[in-house]
């Protein structure tokens, strides 16, 4: 099952897989590309948000200030 977050803006859904973090981007038609970026294996589902917070800081902006879990 996919964890989503709001990632300044940006929807992404993270998958566990094995022992392999797979990051998506969803699209509108119900179909999804993989992500243009790798999560470690090490980092705990509960650091997920702030890991994705330290690397797309540079796309924050008054209108997206942070990085949500979506429910």
């Amino acid at each position: 099952m996919a964890i989503k977050f709001n990632v300044f803006g940006t929807h992404v859904h993270v998958e566990r897989r094995g022992t392999q973090w797979a990051a998506f981007y969803p699209g509108t038609d119900g179909k999804r590309r993989a992500a243009d970026f790798v999560i470690p294996h090490d980092v705990a589902e509960d650091d997920l948000a702030l890991y994705l917070g330290d690397l797309f800081h540079e796309d924050a902006r008054p209108s997206h200030p942070e990085v949500t879990r979506a429910a």
